[in-house]
């Protein structure tokens, strides 16, 4: 089959949610006129919906790859960017070079804020349509096509307890536990008794054989990291996620210096350049590409870079419907030794019906989508919530 690109194509997709991501609304919070909400914790903006953008490369045999990038916010940006400045420069090329042509595309934009943000989520969404097009064109699951060998089954750990109170959160957390997962993470701000009474109340309800991780949503400085690293050492945190702003390098560097416990990072990350500027002065513990920023082709240099440095990897999961949770499973498959991967639970259980696929999560682990490229195709039920 061939995998030189006919035509390259893209939509919004936004899934109705009875209750937002991260859990219901605080006070002080509230969904605006444009479908969107701040999270007081972390000062930062999400949708009432679970928004998604996807990407369809056809080839000139008619045969389709399918993609997906990051769409919370203002995704008609990253549409037009695909559709009016990108899409012309895949047009003719071969999926089978998938790593050249997200180079080349990044070159496009080297002198005008190449490196991330919306470009960046672009170029993400096209990468995973491409390797699955060139997957699917030779007939084998994108694990293989990375080189990797075919595995069933990755280690996932819960992301995020969605309960308004401290008592319901634990009680949702041993109902994972008794169903077979051996590690949570929780979201700092959704922390309604602070952060130090959610972890000791986990600790302590759910013994010392399960792995506990915080996600600190960026909300500290260097000095209070380390300092609340140290109030949060007696109940063994795993990892502490994204201590300081993104921007912050050197603060990022000094907690991971300091804190006595692994600092985990990377899910806001576009490549393995930003990778980079972390990786050669941070010595992290952990590094969480989210496939939705990176691509394939990215989140597979990151991953070797991470390597070489000596850091576990961790995949992040973001919002989506399914198409790009399938691609870094196989993703992470082709680089092995994975400790766990992020499962969203309240956004994977909920959307992965949209597509065609036999990837899950259950007992403690994703079972692999199986056939050609990643295995996830959009059902057509998923074009009734097609945002205009």
């Amino acid at each position: 089959m061939s995998s030189v690109v006919a035509a390259l194509e893209c939509c919004i997709v936004s899934l109705p949610r009875d209750v937002p991501y991260l859990g219901p609304l605080q006070d002080g919070e509230r969904v605006n006129e444009q479908g969107y909400l701040v999270r007081r914790g972390n000062r930062t903006v999400y949708p009432a919906s679970d928004m998604s953008v996807l990407v369809k490369a056809t080839s000139t045999d008619g045969t389709v790859g399918w993609g997906e990038t990051y769409g919370i916010a203002a995704p008609e940006a990253v549409v037009a960017l695909i559709e009016r400045l990108l899409a012309p420069f895949v047009v003719g090329r071969d999926a089978q070079e998938a790593a050249r042509i997200w180079q080349d595309l990044y070159d496009l934009q080297r002198v005008r804020g190449m490196s991330g943000g919306y470009y960046g989520d672009a170029l993400a969404g096209i990468d995973v349509a491409l390797c699955d097009l060139a997957a699917r064109a030779r007939g084998v699951p994108l694990v293989q096509w990375l080189g990797g060998s075919v595995v069933r089954e990755l280690p996932a750990y819960v992301s995020g307890l969605p309960r308004a109170t401290l008592p319901e959160r634990v009680a949702l957390a041993r109902t994972f536990v008794a169903s077979g997962f051996r590690a949570i993470k929780f979201a700092a701000p959704a922390a309604t008794d602070g952060i130090v009474a959610e972890l000791r109340a986990l600790r302590e309800a759910l013994g010392d054989g399960i792995d506990l991780m915080v996600d600190l949503h960026w909300q500290f400085d260097a000095q209070a990291a380390c300092a609340l690293a140290q109030q949060l050492a007696p109940w063994r945190p795993r990892f502490l996620e994204a201590p300081c702003a993104p921007e912050d390098i050197a603060g990022l560097a000094e907690v991971a210096a300091r804190a006595g416990v692994a600092i985990a990072a990377g899910e806001e990350w576009h490549n393995v350049y930003e990778a980079g500027w972390r990786l050669d002065v941070a010595p992290l513990g952990v590094v969480q590409p989210e496939i939705a920023h990176t691509g394939v082709t990215q989140f597979a240099a990151i991953a070797q870079r991470a390597r070489r440095a000596g850091a576990a990897l961790m995949p992040h999961a973001t919002i989506g419907v399914g198409i790009f949770m399938a691609a870094s499973l196989h993703a992470a498959a082709a680089h092995g030794d994975v400790p766990y991967h992020e499962y969203q639970h309240s956004v994977f259980d909920r959307n992965v019906r949209y597509v065609d696929t036999t990837m899950r999560c259950a007992a403690g682990y994703y079972h692999l989508p199986e056939g050609p490229g990643h295995g996830a195709t959009p059902r057509p039920e998923l074009w009734h919530f097609l945002r205009r």
